[in-house]
């Protein structure tokens, strides 16, 4: 075969870049509308946010094209280098990184300032990749699920350690690539019904909960037990002390380890507390600001809520809530429609890949882009917890922005790739 890299342009996936564009671009115009001021309203006013953003979208368009005429081979390569790059990364920010909001996340250089765990993302997806596309490498065999799992726990737990859940949380999402490459689906089974408990347990009295779990796995026993008499019932006790365990443990985490403000906005948003000056106000605001907008919106510049700064961080992690006042209930549908159809087409591209490296990596990035767009949308709305998570290639931010594209267009690159060898 005769390799061809004359001609990569010919064999990028190009709707993926249309995509990452109109995304880009609709950031860049909802954090001018959200932080728009009559006296500073040029576009290259560069002391203002939006100005700001401009600069990080020139860079990251830098970036992109960087990317693009890398040899693929180089990603994949590198990939624990790049994993061990981010790991001492992360070990810096918690000896010397600055304390914002809490949470000690971020490396300032001067007036520069940048988030680790954003780019510790791409670094496990890459080492996750690197780790599995392995030849001889099994799913079924516990050696294999344990290096995995702890691939992808070590950096989770050191951004724990910053105080800053949000990000931590973001790592769950690359279950979605151990399922698909032969995690029993037993797992995600048992995943699920642990959120369920953990939601159960903190709105119902926990010795009550176990009860009512002990009398369920006795039923449940009792009535397979007359249809299979070889039914055991050690293997019921086994759950229900699981269950058993997880709420205790949900009921220890919750009193010992959440700080007041994480537990108030979980109780705020299970409906136990009404906080609408308080915890609560963030998403009261944005929940107003995003049904004012009505079917089509209110028009650019037009959004009260949003001129007149009634919603706190309304171009970061509450930038949905400007495109919803601004351009309604169709503009909101179409942003939540392009997420949806992106980690639909990099789901399909990844299957395509001949190189398991590429497709396990971009099974990794549209589990991180699903995982960061539905969470974001869904605290701005009230349906999930506030954990502070921008929306991908919108939020105003560089670590953000530069991250997100770096993830995107390595794993472009690699699918061009695929057309080079004729």
């Amino acid at each position: 075969m005769e390799r061809r890299t004359n001609n990569i342009f010919k064999y990028i996936e190009w709707k993926l870049i249309f995509a990452y564009l109109f995304l880009v671009l609709v950031g860049w115009i909802s954090i001018y509308a959200a932080v728009y001021d009559g006296e500073h309203s040029s576009i290259w006013d560069f002391s203002c946010r939006y100005g700001k953003q401009m600069i990080w979208i020139a860079a990251s368009l830098v970036i992109a094209l960087f990317v693009l005429v890398t040899d693929p081979k180089f990603f994949s390569q590198t990939s624990y280098l790049a994993y061990a790059v981010c790991i001492i990364m992360l070990m810096i920010v918690l000896v010397v990184g600055s304390n914002t909001k809490g949470a000690r996340s971020w490396l300032g250089i001067g007036d520069f300032g940048i988030q680790p765990s954003e780019f510790a993302k791409i670094g496990t997806a890459l080492a996750l990749a690197k780790f599995l596309s392995a030849i001889n490498v099994d799913m079924n065999n516990w050696q294999t699920k344990l290096t995995a799992i702890g691939i992808v726990f070590l950096p989770m737990t050191m951004v724990l350690l910053q105080n800053d859940t949000g990000s931590a949380l973001v790592f769950l999402s690359f279950i979605f690539v151990l399922f698909r490459e032969g995690l029993s689906s037993y797992v995600l089974i048992l995943g699920a019904g642990a959120i369920v408990l953990f939601v159960l347990a903190l709105l119902l009295n926990p010795y009550i909960l176990i009860i009512s779990l002990a009398i369920i796995a006795l039923i449940s026993y009792l009535i397979i037990h007359r249809r299979n008499r070889k039914a055991k019932f050690i293997y019921f006790f086994g759950i229900f002390v699981f269950c058993s365990l997880v709420v205790l443990g949900v009921e220890f985490g919750y009193n010992e380890v959440l700080e007041s403000h994480q537990k108030d906005r979980i109780e705020v948003l299970l409906g136990k507390k009404q906080d609408y000056k308080g915890v609560g106000y963030n998403v009261n605001q944005s929940k107003i600001a995003i049904g004012s907008g009505g079917m089509f919106g209110k028009g650019f510049l037009q959004g009260t809520q949003t001129k007149f700064n009634f919603v706190p961080e309304q171009d970061t992690d509450f930038i949905f809530c400007t495109i919803g006042e601004e351009w309604g209930f169709v503009g909101s549908a179409i942003i939540v429609f392009m997420f949806v159809w992106l980690c639909v087409k990099i789901i399909k591209v990844a299957e395509r890949q001949r190189s398991n490296f590429a497709r396990i990596y971009g099974y990794g990035i549209a589990g991180i882009i699903f995982f960061h767009f539905f969470v974001n949308i869904g605290m701005t709305i009230g349906l999930l917890p506030v954990i502070g998570i921008p929306l991908p290639f919108i939020s105003y931010g560089g670590s953000s922005l530069w991250s997100f594209t770096l993830m995107l267009f390595i794993f472009i690159r690699q699918d061009a790739s695929r057309g080079e060898l004729m």
